[in-house]
């Protein structure tokens, strides 16, 4: 099934129209650029995966704002340096990562670090450095169209706002849900399937892009 499937992986492309779109494309277009990155976050389930990872145990607003701010430090910086420096990574690799990211705040989440370490790593300053390889995930993907120089920076910008959007109103509906169900004693009975399954669909993702690497 991965080696069938590996070539369709969604969190490596874009829909055509979209893909058109940028292909196309020149001089600045705030609207249109800051639509595709809200549409790109909302949609983009590697990344709202780790950040309900990350949220999970996360009870305080505080706390919620502190990490989400970190991640979003972290991918905005690699978005932008990562395409205006022309940084070229494969693009798969990186979505490997970003998938080893969903395993590792999973492993986490379940005490694995604990267990093995008698601790677990500085989970602020982890955040924040797979939020740079979660940037330059977007970077990788807007790479591929040659974006054109003429209104590039201000396209980038509406791009990375879209993205913030887009990751505010999804972040809103998690927070919103989880909640919801910490109200109920369901929710520490299932928190180890809940992060098993985190883990299990980032080693999912994971293989899927490896097997799409090698077959590029």
């Amino acid at each position: 099934m991965l080696l069938l499937f590996g070539s369709l992986t969604f969190a490596h492309g874009v829909d055509e129209q979209t893909r058109l779109f940028l292909q196309s494309n020149t001089g600045a277009n705030l609207i249109p650029f800051m639509y595709i990155g809200a549409k790109h976050m909302i949609t983009g389930y590697d990344h709202l995966l780790f950040l309900f990872g990350v949220i999970f145990f996360l009870f305080r607003t505080r706390d919620v704002l502190i990490y989400v701010s970190l991640f979003t430090l972290g991918h905005s910086t690699t978005l932008l340096l990562g395409v205006l420096m022309e940084v070229q990574l494969n693009a798969y690799l990186i979505d490997a990562i970003i998938a080893l990211s969903i395993v590792y705040k999973g492993f986490d989440n379940l005490g694995g670090f604990r267990k093995i370490l008698g601790h677990s790593p500085n989970s602020k300053m982890v955040v924040f450095i797979f939020g740079l390889f979660h940037g330059f995930g977007l970077a990788t993907k807007l790479q591929e169209f040659q974006l054109p120089e003429d209104g590039l920076l201000t396209n980038l910008l509406a791009f990375n706002v879209g993205v913030e959007l887009g990751q505010f109103a999804a972040l809103a509906i998690i927070v919103i849900a989880i909640s919801a169900w910490r109200r109920h004693e369901s929710f520490m009975r299932f928190a180890t399937v809940s992060n098993t399954l985190l883990m299990s669909a980032g080693f999912l993702l994971m293989a899927l892009q490896l097997t799409s690497y090698f077959q590029s």
